[in-house]
């Protein structure tokens, strides 16, 4: 669909962020068009995978192997990548990337609107002032040119729209948010929770704080949203809209003022710059099923396309002014790319409680909160911090997949659930480096002709000492919570794999060593912002979505007013 007039706000991808873009402006009068590379999806009608039991599916919710080797060898690595959720999955062979040999990327990513918002994992957590205060205190990076109080007010502006359940803490290492009741712990996991905090007074195993409505507001009922039923298919969609994404709640809010403009499969090429102003006039993008090219002008453009989309945008947005890159006079865009390393930790089975069991599939799981280097001081092994997420459950019939047994008894066996049993994952901070970067590929063009990018990041010695750390406090605390037949675990981590990738267009006080200042908004061309991960100088230990919203809506209201005083 061709697009023939000027747009007060351009907005860049659908999903997280650029949802929330989309719901700020739109709200505020301004005229949005909302550019998405991949598929439109209705709420619902498109969610094929809802409801569907594995014995339904073809491969038993498996995917065929061999469409996996030919088009998703990348995205089958993700944790919700199942034949009922392919469909919000891109096609590697399609969009591809390079990376070093030596240093693999696993770039997991969305094909439609609402990108990963639809298949998150709805983990929700503000960050603290020892966050947004580490660049500084231990001279990695560049000091954030924000705190907690500016963000605060923000956490809870979204937080009462999206519904966060939780439990309050007290915890100055994690704020509380505003929550709706918190989803329930099972017996194994209060057990574990009371051995630990004993063993451990300075450590907090809390519920997980989830992006899942347990007690909706009238807002939310309005938009068609309703409680969780706890059937675990989050990642296929949800027609209640019990969970959050940009499909069930920020892209209905925008629609329902008749400001918004919806472009779908539609690659945004780069932003379009005019020397005379020295602002963004628009941005150039081509439809992937015509391959027609067109320029869409706009007051203020919005860069929501995600850390890399975002990324490979920018980069791409060359002129004579900008010759490396739009809004690079300070050479630091694509440098200092950061992700959470994990899949290290510990799990044992937890004797007893034969008799007990829960109800439902709940879809959310425990948390025990970053403990190590408070504030911000070096207990010795490493700068920085890391968190655990886990849970409980009972072994199911799956548990005799794989194995030699057979006949009656193993039927017989099956109709009872397994043992308790009990996972520590840790979840640790990537400190920020020059060399770990994005660039654009000299000479490699995807099917549209853009350059594609090249993805050089890998983790350094102080991601190491923290692993080793991660695993080993991992199998003590689940001593001191009673298990048994623990085993400590760590396989590879691949950056990437978290999907938590941030930075490359850092946030910063100072233009010659960031991207963009206080208000996500580029130092060098005023009327860009990037408000996806893109735009972080740290990446913390907690999951990142909640801030990146908050920072999304705390940007928009900032240009809106900047807009409504003509100085924008």
């Amino acid at each position: 669909m061709a697009i023939n007039q000027s747009f007060d706000v351009i907005v860049v991808g659908s999903g997280m962020s650029g949802g929330w873009a989309a719901k700020e402006f739109c709200e505020r009068g301004m005229k949005v068009l909302v550019i998405e590379r991949g598929k439109q999806t209705e709420r619902g009608a498109d969610y094929v995978g809802e409801n569907m039991e594995p014995w339904d599916m073809e491969f038993r919710d498996r995917v065929d192997p061999k469409l996996v080797e030919s088009d998703y060898p990348i995205q089958n690595e993700c944790y919700a990548f199942r034949e009922s959720t392919r469909n919000f999955f891109i096609n590697d062979r399609e969009n591809p990337y390079s990376h070093p040999d030596d240093a693999p990327f696993q770039w997991l990513r969305g094909d439609q609107v609402g990108g990963k918002s639809l298949m998150w994992a709805r983990q929700s957590y503000r960050w603290s002032d020892t966050d947004f205060g580490a660049n500084k205190a231990d001279g990695h990076g560049t000091d954030w040119p924000i705190r907690y109080a500016d963000v605060e007010p923000w956490y809870e502006h979204v937080e009462r729209f999206v519904g966060i359940s939780g439990s309050r803490e007290g915890l100055p290492q994690l704020p509380d948010s505003i929550f709706q009741p918190p989803m329930e712990m099972t017996c194994v996991e209060k057990h574990a929770k009371q051995g630990i905090e004993a063993a451990f007074p300075d450590r907090r195993l809390i519920i997980g704080r989830a992006a899942h409505l347990t007690e909706p507001t009238q807002e939310q009922l309005a938009l068609g949203r309703g409680s969780c039923q706890f059937r675990n298919q989050c990642e296929r969609g949800c027609s209640f809209g019990a969970y959050f994404s940009s499909v069930s709640a920020t892209l209905p809010a925008a629609q329902n003022t008749g400001n918004l403009t919806m472009l779908t499969d539609t690659h945004v090429e780069e932003v379009t710059y005019d020397p005379a102003t020295g602002r963004a006039s628009g941005v150039k993008v081509v439809n992937r099923k015509t391959r027609e090219r067109q320029e869409i002008g706009a007051r203020v453009i919005f860069l929501c396309a995600s850390t890399i989309g975002t990324l490979q945008v920018l980069l791409n947005s060359r002129s004579e002014a900008h010759p490396t890159g739009l809004g690079n006079s300070s050479g630091v865009l694509g440098r200092y790319v950061m992700d959470h390393h994990h899949r290290v930790g510990a799990s044992g089975l937890m004797p007893g409680f034969e008799d007990k069991y829960f109800a439902g599939r709940r879809p959310n799981g425990i948390y025990l909160v970053r403990y190590a280097n408070l504030d911000n001081r070096t207990d010795g092994e490493f700068l920085r911090g890391f968190a655990f997420q886990g849970g409980s459950g009972r072994s199911s019939w799956t548990r005799a997949l794989g194995g030699g047994e057979f006949g009656e008894g193993l039927k017989t066996s099956l109709r009872q659930p397994g043992p308790w049993y009990f996972t520590l994952q840790g979840f640790g901070e990537h400190l920020p480096s020059a060399e770990n970067r994005v660039t654009l590929h000299e000479t490699k063009k995807d099917a549209f002709g853009i350059p594609q990018v090249h993805v050089d990041v890998r983790w350094g010695e102080n991601e190491a000492k923290m692993r080793a750390a991660m695993k080993r406090d991992a199998a003590a605390m689940l001593e001191a919570a009673g298990a048994s037949e623990i085993e400590a675990f760590e396989s590879e981590a691949i950056p990437g794999r978290c999907i938590h990738e941030m930075g490359g267009a850092r946030m910063g006080s100072d233009p010659a060593t960031s991207v963009l200042n206080k208000w996500n908004q580029m130092h060098d061309v005023p009327n860009v912002f990037a408000t996806d991960g893109s735009a972080f100088a740290s990446i913390a230990c907690q999951n990142p979505s909640l801030t990146f919203m908050a920072l999304t809506a705390r940007a928009a209201d900032y240009a809106a007013r900047q807009m409504q005083e003509g100085r924008l």
